[in-house]
């Protein structure tokens, strides 16, 4: 049985080819690029995307792409201090010379590998009379490039599903590879209020715990009780901060939100989800809460016995959490 209001249907957007998640009686459609970084790029409730996304189509972002909409970070989120790493007692070295790392403002790998990359390939899309969705699934172990710096076999499948006017992000890791896998992913969705001016919002920062940060934006290891307002005003102070300890609700799940004057944005963690990272740059009409399965540098702090090692799949096991974009008053 599907509902008629609920579908999910392919297109060619210049070129490109996008799901369409739409739930018509709420008035709300999400696009996905699989070909793109997996990248849902617009969330759209009574045409005001929840999401920013400073293009007119996805081929323009295939051109020049920057930051926006729902990147994944993977395999690891955020930052590396240096051009190696340590797992499972071993330290591996980047090779700067394959091309495909990202830097930083001081030259500190960032990021991840699959930002943007077309190796997704998209496995089913549907609607039934609860959800609309698709999955897709990349095959990390087939590409030399990411193995030589990820050494790792592992499947990743992804699903955006559409369900009651909420987003869910659903990632499995599949571990292929013959000793346990760390997991250091995450994400970095931006955000955008429509009713207000940014120096008008206010953030809601379900963690008990803030992580100081180095020069570079690097946690030291040190945790410290939140020193933010319940809300935070954001025209008090701009935000690139890191969180843990995270509040859940009775369902397990930590709620952070932000609101202007009647619009409203709640994401919500999975518990694999420990780490939050809220970016809320001074000048930009945007702000990113961004769900974490271990903190910045995550490989090198436990190393370093400054934080605990990141979850690891054991081989042939997987790995799945989820969280989920709430908005209201659109």
């Amino acid at each position: 049985m599907t509902d008629p209001s609920l579908f999910a249907t392919l297109e060619q957007v210049d070129s490109i080819e996008t799901v369409r998640l739409a739930d018509a009686a709420r008035a709300i459609e999400v696009r996905i690029a699989p070909s793109l970084g997996n990248i849902a790029y617009t969330f759209t409730v009574n045409g005001k995307n929840v999401l920013r996304f400073p293009y007119h189509s996805p081929a323009e972002l295939k051109a020049t792409p920057v930051l926006c909409g729902i990147p994944f970070l993977a395999p690891w989120a955020n930052r590396i201090d240096g051009d190696s790493y340590w797992v499972n007692g071993r330290e591996y070295h980047l090779n700067p010379a394959l091309g495909n790392l990202r830097r930083d403002s001081h030259q500190k790998p960032i990021h991840g590998l699959l930002l943007f990359t077309p190796f997704w390939i998209r496995e089913s899309h549907g609607a039934d009379a609860r959800s609309a969705w698709s999955t897709s699934r990349l095959e990390f172990w087939k590409h030399p490039e990411l193995m030589a710096q990820f050494p790792f076999a592992h499947d990743i499948v992804m699903t955006h599903r559409l369900e009651n006017g909420i987003l869910q992000v659903e990632t499995t890791l599949v571990n292929r590879s013959a000793e346990p896998m760390p997991v250091a992913i995450g994400f970095h969705p931006y955000f955008q209020l429509h009713d207000c001016a940014r120096d008008e919002w206010s953030v809601h920062l379900a963690a008990r715990e803030h992580l100081p940060l180095d020069d570079f934006l690097i946690p030291t290891g040190a945790r410290e009780p939140l020193p933010f307002a319940d809300p935070h005003p954001l025209r008090a102070r701009p935000l690139d901060d890191a969180f843990a300890n995270l509040i859940a609700d009775s369902d397990g799940r930590a709620r952070f939100w932000a609101a202007g004057n009647a619009q409203k944005i709640t994401v919500a963690y999975g518990p694999q989800f420990p780490i939050a990272v809220v970016y809320a740059p001074a000048g930009h009409d945007y702000f990113c809460f961004e769900p974490m399965a271990a903190p910045t540098n995550a490989f090198n702090l436990a190393h370093a016995g400054a934080w605990p090692a990141p979850a690891a799949v054991p081989p042939g096991g997987q790995w799945t959490e989820s969280f989920w974009i709430q908005p209201s008053g659109f």
